[in-house]
């Protein structure tokens, strides 16, 4: 299993380049995975379901299985967010895991940058970020620059760059 973060703030079209990269890697034989960690609070479950009632009573888990998916939920009930490892040793086989968040992961990242946001980059303050995708001139000396219109090169580099999994305990949220 490999691993590469795509970063940037909210804003900066990084789920629109995933629905890009991911049919582009995937067109390349790679059987990819995600995992997004989000700062707000996500529920894929919806009031009134069967699902949703008994969670709310309390289990700790509950695994909803239909005729083209399953979903497992965990419910944190105040206990602080996994680590990504944790998050990882729960992930099926796969050629690549693509992460977006987990900001303080020691692990080759892209950024996506766009001037017209407003915000400034985020390299070099974040560890790991090797590249940024952007649609327009980026001031990152010694940082490489593509273009994020265009997803073969972006996905040429996700690909000789995203790094085996590392040793266990060397990722931050």
């Amino acid at each position: 299993m490999r691993i590469f973060g795509i970063a940037g703030h909210s804003g900066m079209g990084k789920t629109t380049l995933l629905e890009r990269l991911i049919p582009e890697l995937t067109g390349r034989g790679l059987r990819v995975s995600l995992i997004k960690h989000s700062h707000k609070d996500i529920d894929i479950d919806r009031p009134g379901k069967d699902s949703f009632r008994l969670r709310e009573a309390g289990c700790s888990e509950v695994l909803l299985l239909g005729r083209e998916r399953w979903a497992l939920m965990h419910e944190l009930r105040g206990r602080p967010e996994p680590d990504l490892d944790y998050l990882l040793d729960r992930m099926q086989a796969c050629d690549l895991v693509l992460v977006e968040g987990f900001k303080g992961g020691v692990f080759p990242k892209l950024e996506v940058w766009r001037a017209s946001v407003g915000k400034a980059l985020l390299w070099p303050a974040w560890p790991g970020v090797m590249a940024v995708a952007s649609d327009g001139p980026v001031d990152a000396p010694g940082l490489a620059c593509l273009a994020l219109s265009q997803v073969g090169p972006i996905a040429d580099f996700v690909v000789a760059h995203a790094a085996q999994r590392p040793p266990k305990a060397t990722f931050a949220s």
